[in-house]
């Protein structure tokens, strides 16, 4: 007669168990901070080989089971805004603290920081003050994600195929510049690269690294 409680028991406990699987995989990594440049500055191959980049890394580190796309904007007559190519959210990194809960957070009052900006691998990346400032992310975007439609200056080294002369905007994951002001302290639109190459990339503080959202 015990015997149909015992199976109730199993039951409970496996749907319990599935429960809890299905609230842990919700919460997986969904960000990250590339680990490394592909090789060639700000030249990605444009928004498809970014996103690729970051699928490459996701998948070295075991989380490629998501669409992950890069958090870049490009300009022109078919501007792409950052903030819309990334999904709904929210974002945790591969440690498991939530970024932001939503777009809107992302972009007002986030989590992001020097401690929560990791790579794929757990990894932070280094910033102002280590021996060696990799605090640059490149993004091409205005504050709010968006692209730089109003400028006439380059603002995504070409749509991110340039590895030579061009620029493009940058954000500080460590949240500090030169500076005690809101772009020095901004996550994606602090200033302008000095160029597309790796050499010009370094000489403001960075690794032509850039931020990945899992977009599902």
């Amino acid at each position: 007669m015990r015997r149909p409680l015992a199976i109730l028991a199993l039951a409970t406990v496996a749907v319990t168990a599935c429960g809890t699987m299905s609230s842990s995989m919700g919460r997986g990594p969904s960000f990250f901070v590339t680990s490394s440049n592909p090789g060639r500055g700000a030249d990605f191959g444009g928004l498809a080989g970014a996103d690729a980049h970051c699928q490459r890394l996701a998948s070295a580190a075991g989380l490629g089971n998501r669409t992950w796309r890069a958090y870049l904007s490009t300009t022109g007559a078919s501007a792409v805004n950052a903030r819309d190519r990334i999904g709904a959210g929210p974002w945790y990194n591969v440690k498991g603290v939530q970024i932001a809960s939503s777009v809107d957070e992302l972009h007002g009052t986030n989590q992001l920081t020097k401690e929560t900006a990791l790579t794929e691998r757990g990894e932070s990346v280094m910033g102002r003050g280590d021996a060696v400032n990799l605090h640059d992310m490149l993004t091409g975007s205005t504050p709010e994600g968006r692209a730089t439609v109003a400028s006439a200056e380059d603002t995504t080294c070409g749509n991110w195929t340039k590895s030579g002369d061009g620029s493009a905007i940058v954000g500080h994951h460590d949240r500090q510049g030169l500076r005690d002001d809101a772009p020095s302290r901004s996550w994606n639109s602090s200033h302008a690269t000095r160029g597309c190459g790796m050499d010009a990339l370094k000489s403001t503080g960075g690794g032509g690294l850039f931020y990945c959202f899992a977009a599902n």
